[in-house]
């Protein structure tokens, strides 16, 4: 699972609403590690010290690893709704902590199903969504002349320009997606009829959202 491209959320967000007199704030947070979440709950947690419930769910990457906690509530009515939302929205890197001041009126088990997994969505819907696709970093050099072309003809979607730097030649930094880089290069290759320099360096992860 880990070479394979992901989506996730960047940095935090949150999100409130009342259902009959209880308040329900959702947390949603970027975490990579069990540390990372473990750290991000209790941080709510040390927030909300008087919270009736402190729900949570997360999913990582590493080691494929998925976690909740109903946190006193009723078994099945909360942490596994946070963590359905999450998994449907095929999110992974996520922790999420809803956090439940009772408001003095039972919900049922259907109602505390219906408020947990709607606090996870809004406050996932407030967050910047990441799409993390394996890409590589591809340096290109060429003359002057060949620049107009060979800048047309790299194409939107598959490729980021991450700088365009003007000097004794041009030198194009480029973030391929990693299945079309040999594409792109045998494109630019006849584009230019060879007159093309390619620097590959090693592969990582970035957002092509």
């Amino acid at each position: 699972m880990e070479n394979r491209d992901y989506s996730t959320i960047n940095g935090s967000a949150e999100d409130s609403f009342i259902e009959r007199k209880s308040k329900f704030i959702g947390y949603i947070r970027h975490v990579e590690t069990d540390e990372e979440a473990v750290d991000f709950i209790n941080e709510i947690r040390a927030m909300h010290r008087k919270a009736t419930h402190n729900v949570y769910a997360y999913v990582l990457r590493q080691d494929n690893i998925s976690r909740y906690s109903d946190d006193g509530e009723p078994q099945g009515t909360a942490g596994v709704p946070v963590l359905d939302v999450l998994m449907k929205e095929g999110l992974t890197d996520v922790c999420c902590v809803v956090t439940r001041y009772f408001g003095g009126v039972l919900l049922g088990g259907g109602g505390l199903v219906r408020a947990y997994s709607h606090s996870a969505k809004i406050a996932l819907d407030a967050a910047e969504r990441l799409i993390m696709c394996r890409c590589r970093p591809i340096n290109i050099t060429v003359d002057y002349t060949m620049y107009g072309k060979i800048n047309y003809a790299i194409p939107e979607g598959e490729v980021k320009i991450l700088d365009t730097v003007f000097a004794e030649n041009v030198v194009v930094k480029l973030l391929v997606k990693l299945d079309f880089a040999d594409e792109l290069i045998k494109k630019l290759t006849d584009v230019s009829g060879g007159n093309i320099s390619f620097e590959q360096l090693d592969e990582r992860f970035d957002n092509f959202a």
